[in-house]
C-alpha cells in the first residue's frame, strides 16, 4: 500500500512564501491525479480541492490560489510539491496530497496523505 507524507507546513505571515511536499513510499507506474486539497480549520469542513496535475503535466487551480500557488512533481523523486506565494490568512489550513488512480505493481488505488498544517497570520 503506498504511503504519502507531506512536509513542509508552518506558521507564517501574510505575503510570505512555504513549498509544501508529499513524499509516496513506493514508485507509482501511473495515476489519473495527483492534486492538493486543504481543510479549513471550522467544523464539519471537507477537504477541498486546491491544485492538481495530470500525467501529461497538464495542471488545474481554484481560483483562489491561481497566480500565487504553483503545483509540480518530480517523478525520480516520487515527490508532488506544491509551492504557495504570496500566503493568505485564508490559506490557513490542514494541506492534504491525494493520488488517484494510482498504479503500482499490485494495485490501482486513491491514496491520502495524513495532511500538514499551514498557518497564516496577519
Amino acid at each position: 500500500q503506498v504511503q504519502l507524507v507531506e512536509s513542509g507546513g508552518g506558521l507564517v505571515q501574510a505575503g510570505e512564501s512555504l513549498r509544501l511536499s508529499c513524499a509516496a513510499s513506493e514508485t507509482i507506474d501511473g495515476f489519473s491525479f495527483m492534486g492538493w486539497y486543504r481543510q479549513a480549520p471550522a467544523p464539519g469542513n471537507e477537504p477541498t480541492l486546491v491544485a492538481r496535475i495530470t500525467p501529461t503535466g497538464s495542471t488545474l487551480y481554484v481560483d483562489s490560489v491561481k497566480g500565487r500557488f504553483t503545483i509540480s512533481r518530480d517523478n525520480a523523486k516520487n515527490t508532488l510539491y506544491l509551492q504557495m506565494n504570496s500566503l493568505k490568512v485564508e490559506d490557513t489550513a490542514v494541506y492534504y496530497c491525494k493520488v488517484e488512480g494510482a498504479r503500482t505493481k499490485l494495485t490501482i488505488a486513491d491514496y491520502w496523505g495524513k495532511g500538514t498544517l499551514v498557518t497564516v497570520s496577519s
